[in-house]
């Protein structure tokens, strides 16, 4: 019986133990979330020479040591390591894009988001506000093209990478955030507190009028002599996934006008303060104005490897007088339209210098909701011309440079001169 009691102490004790063990485990894992199981496809040939014993070393020293169980989340860990590799490349078009921010990108795309309406970009690694959206809360609290964001209400924005950027940035309409920009030429920074609002951006507006109803033309001999002439003014704020099916609509309007109407001299193209977006809209529009066959861009891939993209249909105006406006919030897409219709001698660039946004990207979907954009291709215009942003490239430079008086903004002179150079 002695032995019998001996081992039932042995054996009450062991539970105990046991049980003792197993809650401090579960105490300090809480909220731990599980390992997750590896599955992928054979690796690229550059990629199976590496040796990732040090990768699965670090997770798993981590894993075992880390203090805190519940901050470990080994999804979030790996979305790190594969922002971390393809930020490596020091490109900041190449980015990584878990769910969140890949949402925000197709949404901002589709024409609706919440947040305060600003296309961001990098400059020397400096997030930088590339234009703001027409109408758009950073617009009315003064947000201009080229202002530097140096804090996301109390954090620093240096290092950030724009995906970074544009989560601070967003949320949910009627919150508040608040910016610290620096503008160029200004001798502090200033904080502008903006109410995020929802979005709706669309991609095509126009109006027919008569000059004197658009500009002033007292200032103007060439304006006061055209007055009652007429003329179309299109704004396109960005290449989003509308954009073509808005530009056609307007556009078969406006072709029908033109042959009715002969006092309409001519269209004023605007881009100014349009970020981008799709470079196969880029050749949608500028097909409205040039032959079939006539080059668009030439994407540069490396070495030798170069492939022209062309109009392969047939426009409404390929007559029609034209000018184009361009500043510095004018990128990618936007230069590239005005880039083929400069060097296909359609059009005259009247403006600032454009925003210099000179590769292209592709865009895939990973699956489980995360994206991947990578830089495939420097472009060119027609001519040869790239107008990247690097110590290479420097924008496009207008043909009649004019800049915006900020002090005085009762009248568009860039407009005015656009106008101008339709009627002379």
């Amino acid at each position: 019986m002695r032995i019998i009691r001996f081992f039932a102490v042995i054996l009450i004790a062991a539970l105990v133990g046991y049980y003792i063990g197993i809650t401090k485990i579960d105490l300090a894992w809480k909220g731990y979330h599980p390992r997750l199981e590896i599955s992928s496809k054979e690796p690229p040939s550059s990629v199976s020479r590496l040796d990732m014993t040090k990768f699965w070393s670090v997770m798993a020293q981590v894993e075992e040591n880390f203090y805190n169980k519940s901050a470990i989340d080994p999804q979030k860990m790996l979305d790190g390591a594969i922002s971390g590799m393809v930020n490596s490349l020091d490109d900041p078009y190449t980015v990584y894009l878990p769910p969140v921010q890949n949402s925000n990108f197709k949404e901002a795309l589709s024409g609706q988001f919440s947040g305060i309406g600003a296309e961001l970009g990098l400059k020397e690694k400096q997030v930088i506000v590339v234009s703001p959206i027409d109408g758009s809360p950073a617009e009315k609290a003064g947000i201009k093209a080229g202002d530097a964001i140096l804090k996301v209400d109390d954090a620093t924005t240096l290092g950030w990478s724009l995906t970074q950027a544009v989560e601070k940035i967003r949320g949910p309409r009627g919150t508040t955030v608040a910016l610290t920009i620096l503008r160029k030429d200004a001798k502090a920074p200033t904080v502008l507190k903006i109410s995020r609002d929802t979005i709706t951006i669309k991609s095509v507006t126009h109006y027919t009028k008569a000059i004197k109803d658009i500009v002033s033309i007292d200032k103007s001999t060439v304006l006061k002599a055209a007055q009652d002439k007429k003329v179309i003014y299109i704004r396109l704020s960005q290449f989003g996934d509308n954009t073509n099916q808005e530009w056609l609509s307007m556009a078969n309007s406006l072709a029908l006008s033109m042959q009715q109407d002969a006092t309409i001299k001519g269209v004023v193209l605007d881009l100014r303060n349009n970020p981008g977006g799709y470079v196969s809209d880029a050749v949608f529009i500028s097909s409205e104005f040039l032959k079939v066959g006539t080059p668009v861009v030439i994407q540069d891939m490396g070495g030798a490897e170069q492939e022209t993209l062309s109009v392969k249909r047939t426009g409404l105006m390929l007559d029609t007088p034209l000018v184009i406006l361009i500043n510095k919030g004018s990128a990618s897409a936007a230069e590239i339209t005005a880039g083929s219709l400069r060097d296909g001698g359609r059009a005259l660039l009247i403006g600032e210098q454009s925003f210099g946004k000179g590769t292209m990207q592709n865009t895939q979907d990973l699956g489980q909701g995360s994206g991947l954009h990578v830089t495939i291709a420097r472009w060119l215009t027609p001519k040869g011309v790239w107008v990247g942003n690097g110590k290479d490239g420097k924008g496009l430079t207008p043909d009649v440079v004019v800049e915006l008086d900020t002090k005085d903004i009762s009248h568009d002179i860039q407009l005015e001169k656009a106008i101008e150079q339709l009627v002379k």
